[in-house]
């Protein structure tokens, strides 16, 4: 028993630890993507392509790293994915070209495809009761967009962009052995050979999946599109430099990995639904403020006219941003909390499918952004297009989980024997 806890946390502790440094390398552009922007003199959407392109792949490639770990196993999965982007990472130092970031981010991409990988290796080693906390430490691992926050300006500043995915390249080399000689394979955690990949993709078929996919795409996509967006906003909206910009962007990126640990011991001890349901109503109210633009109003009176500002100053709007990034890291454990709960048989398929829909968000997202900013001029269109579609993930929970529930009470209520009494 004394040996297998060990290895449980051990497994635990060097595949999160692993995480981190693949998901700082997977928004490695949020903090280069500024200089190579300014060199290349690229216009909004153009930066939203960059800083996403990493995503796009580490999307993609989620579900079929999911399906490679039900049956192959996580150890080797997950050390094979961070050995095969070191040397793309190398090169994306000697890049001069826009198309070869472009193409060299797709390759780094496959980094982010870490989660799905990781999320399935490490749910099989804790019980059923305590995945959601072991699901939600593993998460913290997205504490890495943070870790970028404050590594790369650094590295910027001192050497020029160029050095940091050397160093970052170095990084992820030294992680993949430290994750081989810390981390165990479990013959027991693997789905049997004979589930085809055409019996896994029936997962599909399933609404609830996709409604979950809806769920993540808000509290995941949109963490990793706005951890992408949140320098280049201080520096657009609020004239910081990018060394306090991307601290300010930090106290959004930060919480928003670290405490999703929190998160699965919530969702453990109060349920995926509430927790969920809450996450996305918080969410709703803070993007509501983000949303209103810097707005003067010349307002007519008897005694002349009087001037009159709204907007929010940047340390309200960073107040709503760590609010948001708080609660969305609860939501990504709750989210997956659901999957631990429903699909425990096959936890690997469906979070590939969920973190693949989470990951498009991440990807689709900044370029929506950078196209809206060129199209309006108004930097808090980004937060409109947010607060949009967590109304539609408010509305369909409310449909198909709230009103439901409320029937069902009202039949159990109406049942012969608990009928009130005369």
């Amino acid at each position: 028993m004394g040996s297998h806890t060990r290895r449980q946390w051990s497994v635990l502790a060097s595949s999160t630890f692993a995480f981190t440094v693949c998901f700082a390398i997977w928004m490695m552009f949020a903090v280069i993507g500024i200089p190579i922007k300014k060199t290349l003199d690229l216009n909004e959407t153009q930066f939203g392509l960059l800083a996403a392109t990493p995503v796009l792949t580490g999307s993609l490639i989620r579900l079929p790293l999911g399906m490679w770990t039900d049956k192959y196993g996580g150890r080797m999965v997950y050390f094979i994915l961070m050995l095969s982007t070191v040397v793309p990472i190398w090169l994306i130092g000697e890049a001069t070209q826009y198309w070869q970031f472009l193409v060299l981010g797709l390759f780094v991409g496959l980094a982010g495809g870490s989660f799905s990988v990781g999320i399935a290796y490490v749910a099989r080693w804790f019980p059923k009761s305590r995945q959601g906390m072991a699901m939600g430490v593993f998460g913290a691992g997205n504490s890495g967009a943070a870790v970028t926050k404050f590594v790369a300006p650094a590295l910027v500043l001192a050497f020029g962009w160029a050095m940091v995915p050397k160093v970052y390249a170095a990084a992820m080399l030294v992680t993949a052995l430290l994750f081989w000689f810390f981390s165990y394979h479990d013959k027991t955690h693997v789905v049997p050979g004979s589930v085809s990949m055409r019996d896994q993709l029936q997962a599909l078929k399933d609404p609830i999946v996709w409604k979950l996919c809806q769920y993540y795409s808000i509290v995941f996509g949109g963490y990793v599109a706005l951890s992408l967006w949140m320098t280049k906003y201080y520096i657009t909206e609020y004239g910081f430099d990018l060394r306090i910009a991307a601290l300010l962007a930090a106290c959004f990126s930060l919480p928003g990995g670290v405490l999703r640990a929190i998160g699965g011991w919530i969702s453990d001890r109060y349920g995926a639904h509430p927790v969920t349901w809450w996450v996305m109503l918080i969410s709703w109210v803070c993007l509501f403020f983000l949303s209103y633009p810097q707005t003067d109003l010349i307002i007519k009176t008897a005694k002349g006219d009087v001037m009159m500002h709204i907007g929010l100053n940047a340390w309200a709007f960073t107040v709503l941003m760590f609010v948001m990034g708080v609660a969305w890291a609860v939501g990504k454990a709750s989210v997956f909390k659901y999957i631990s709960d429903d699909y425990s048989h096959n936890i690997g398929v469906i979070s590939g499918i969920v973190g693949l829909a989470g990951g498009m968000g991440g990807f689709l997202l900044p370029v929506m952004f950078g196209a809206l900013v060129d199209i309006t001029g108004v930097n808090s269109t980004v937060f409109m297009l947010m607060w949009g579609i967590t109304l539609v993930s408010l509305l369909w929970m409310y449909w198909t989980e709230i009103v439901p529930a409320r029937a069902a009470r009202g039949e159990l209520a109406m049942a012969p024997g608990l009928t009130q009494r005369a």
